[in-house]
């Protein structure tokens, strides 16, 4: 399955798609943890991550305004994390240091995920033997996102087409009972969906 939010360019015919998922998922990785572990100090070294990136994002013919636009969908989440550092620790280096690593690794993420299929990094992760329950529980997550989306899409359309003209508040009020209702639909889902599984034999 694709949907066009999540993995719109996963499956693109570029030389980085053609790379082995194990090894973008162990560059990935390691890009990763060589960011967090690098004091803040070592600005060449980030200023040749970001150069290595975006050439990446370059030959994988990923379009910058899309890569630019998930990393700013992302971006309170790093800066969520930075401003509590910022208040439990005295400086502005901190926050600095959260922001510029927490970004790097999230755009590592961002085309890791847009230059390898899901079903790909699930390979390798039963390559390397990691615990079948856990492959299983993503591999779950994932088909089911889909639904989550196509769910909230459907309800948002429904609710459009019997709303006229919303006031600003009505409008919040609106988004906050779809995602109430989306979360009950989702629980409900998940219920029956264990039910299934459990009546064959799932444990």
């Amino acid at each position: 399955m694709r949907h066009e939010y999540i993995d719109r360019y996963a499956r693109l015919d570029s030389p980085v798609h053609r790379l082995p998922p194990g090894l973008k998922l162990a560059i990935a990785l390691a890009l990763v943890i060589s960011t967090v572990m690098v004091p803040i100090s070592a600005i060449p070294y980030f200023a040749a991550c970001a150069l290595l990136l975006l050439i990446v994002i370059f030959l994988a013919h990923l379009p910058f305004r899309f890569v630019a636009l998930r990393l700013l969908t992302l971006e309170p989440l790093a800066g969520g994390v930075g401003i509590l550092a910022l208040m439990q620790h005295d400086g502005l280096l901190m926050l600095i240091r959260i922001l510029v690593k927490s970004n790097l690794c999230l755009l590592t993420m961002i085309v890791l995920s847009n230059t390898t299929p899901f079903d790909g990094i699930l390979g390798v992760l039963r390559s390397l033997r990691v615990p079948q329950l856990l492959v299983t529980v993503l591999a779950l997550m994932y088909r089911y996102v889909f639904l989550l989306i196509d769910q909230s899409e459907r309800m948002t359309r429904a609710r459009k087409s019997r709303t006229f003209a919303p006031r600003r508040g009505g409008r919040w009020k609106t988004a906050a009972g779809i995602v109430g209702q989306l979360f009950i639909r989702s629980t409900e889902r998940a219920e029956r969906i264990y039910a299934a599984m459990s009546a064959r034999g799932w444990r």
